[in-house]
């Protein structure tokens, strides 16, 4: 009798094991990756033609832009930046006023340029990746079709290489010498649990844009597929784009990957500051 009992107690015993089993990789299985979005203004152009950023403007308007980087905050010491900023003189002496050296701006969120583990580049623009040799460590992220473009045929007869620097299109040749530049093969590709890029508007030969997974949904870093919140609230395209039709309809991609309408950054408006004003000092967090 004491026999049986024991046999039925260890086979109950034995039974329950797996359950247990399964719970422990169930607790032990990584959760998805939670991450903070803020936009890092390093830089001020006052007075730009509004009708070089907001397709059929009034010619007499004047709109004073923000320069920015993004940092997209992960765990386990994950600092992704989209977009590099410039840092040569001769952009600097554009008109650029209250200017920082990106690298030096992240000082304002505690980090330095060794901390950034990735640069998104959106484009290859001289305000977006002229900084792409300053952040020693960081992987560079680009679409492919856009390096083949302008490490190329771009400056053949016929090109366009209108607001790339040929130092820039160096420097990024160069960092894919010392394999650090992955190339992104088209849209809605994930480089990072909770980061994905799209294919945008055509701004540059082959612009994307980023999505982001944050604790208020999904965020969108627009870049220069938006340049102002005018673009998006009145449905216009850019200004400047090799086609204003894929402009609108990255926008409207825009509208329905964000978590709502308000997390979608546009690339150089100053009303990021304002509608995000924490924690401040040139910093928003996309909230």
């Amino acid at each position: 009798m004491i026999g049986r009992t024991l046999l039925m107690l260890l086979a109950v015993g034995l039974s329950a094991i797996p359950a247990i089993s399964g719970l422990g990789r169930l607790a032990s299985a990584k959760s998805p990756a939670v991450y903070e979005v803020y936009a890092i203004s390093y830089g001020a152009f006052p007075g730009y033609p509004t009708s070089s950023l907001i397709a059929g403007a009034d010619k007499s308007r004047r709109s004073d832009l923000a320069m920015m980087i993004w940092l997209i905050k992960g765990p386990d010491g994950k600092n992704i930046l989209v977009d590099s900023g410039f840092y040569r003189d001769k952009y600097i002496k554009l008109g650029i006023k209250d200017y920082v050296k990106p690298s030096d701006a992240l000082a304002k969120l505690g980090l330095s340029a060794s901390d950034i583990t990735d640069i998104i580049i959106s484009h290859m623009h001289w305000d977006h990746a002229d900084g792409i040799d300053l952040f020693p460590k960081a992987k560079i992220w680009i679409q492919k079709d856009e390096y083949n473009y302008y490490t190329g045929p771009a400056w053949q007869p016929g090109g366009q290489p209108g607001g790339i620097d040929p130092d820039d299109v160096l420097s990024l040749v160069k960092l894919n010498t010392q394999h650090r530049v992955v190339l992104v093969d088209g849209d809605d590709q994930e480089i990072a649990d909770g980061v994905k890029v799209y294919t945008g508007g055509r701004h540059t030969y082959a612009s994307q844009y980023v999505g982001v997974r944050t604790g208020q949904g999904t965020v969108i870093v627009a870049s220069d597929n938006v340049y102002m919140y005018e673009n998006l609230d009145k449905r216009v395209a850019i200004a400047a784009t090799f086609d204003a039709d894929s402009n609108l309809k990255a926008q409207a991609r825009m509208l329905q990957l964000a978590a709502r309408p308000e997390l979608i950054v546009p690339g150089h408006d100053p009303q990021v500051f304002v509608r995000f004003p924490k924690p401040g000092n040139g910093v928003a967090k996309i909230e």
